[in-house]
């Protein structure tokens, strides 16, 4: 009896994301929603700027490349062009809730029928490490050496609570891959995105909290402790808005 295998939605390409990096995960959970739903086919997925440049090599469907920031508009075209396309979004924190926050909430708004998956780890992981809107406060990088001051350049941008407030948002759900666990919660809700998006219920992200021990300079055993000490507390996992439930 086989009891675990590669997903199909993946290819054989070899990941390149550093050690401890949970990109690798979160592929896999996206893949295993793809196949258990019988959608790979006909799956379409928006990379745009960052850490998830690459991801049209990892994914066995359709890839699209977008411009910085601009995947949901991107994503908005595919899914117009023809709705029995099953789209979505790969995109990091520094693509999603800087460059790209308009794009972002506006297909929210719009009620785009597409589904976001949002890698938050607090950094700008491929340019070098610098801070980024969900850097938190303290928070050392290559741009606040002395710690985030928000005095100075604000507070971190909390997208699922932002988003709740949008009234096209269909469903947004924070989770995360730094044990068991939560890589079972959050297999969940990627998978239950996309149900929402096959049964036209609108737009809906879901938001991973994700580690980077290169920019963060630690280990990557160390590195999950630090999110589960630091990151957690500050992004609480849950579902912020769930309009499908009542859509039934």
């Amino acid at each position: 009896m086989k009891v675990f295998e590669k997903p199909q939605a993946l290819t054989d390409a070899v990941l390149h994301y550093c050690p401890g990096c949970t990109h690798g995960i979160i592929h896999r959970l996206v893949a295993e929603a793809l196949d258990e739903l019988g959608v790979t086919g006909r799956a379409i997925g928006v990379a745009p700027v960052g850490c998830s440049v690459f991801a049209y090599n990892y994914f066995n469907c359709d890839m699209v490349q977008a411009a910085h920031g601009r995947a949901p508009a991107v994503a908005t075209g595919v899914k117009r062009s023809d709705a029995n396309n099953i789209v979505f979004t790969y995109q990091g924190d520094g693509d999603l809730a800087a460059i790209g926050t308009a794009e972002t909430v506006h297909a929210a708004a719009r009620g785009e029928n597409i589904t976001v998956i949002f890698v938050n780890n607090a950094i700008y992981g491929m340019t070098g490490g610098q801070m980024a809107p969900t850097t938190l406060p303290g928070q050392v990088t290559q741009t606040s050496p002395y710690g985030r001051d928000v005095s100075k350049v604000g507070y971190p941008v909390k997208v699922c609570e932002m988003l709740s407030e949008v009234d096209g948002a269909a469903y947004l759900e924070r989770v995360a891959v730094n044990n068991v666990k939560n890589v079972k919660a959050a297999k969940a809700a990627i998978k239950k995105a996309f149900q929402n998006q096959i049964e036209g219920k609108g737009f809906s992200l879901i938001e991973v909290l994700s580690t980077c021990p290169t920019n963060w300079g630690k280990t990557p055993i160390d590195a999950l402790k630090w999110l589960d000490e630091n990151m957690l507390p500050y992004y609480p996992l849950g579902v912020y808005k769930d309009k499908t439930q009542n859509a039934e």
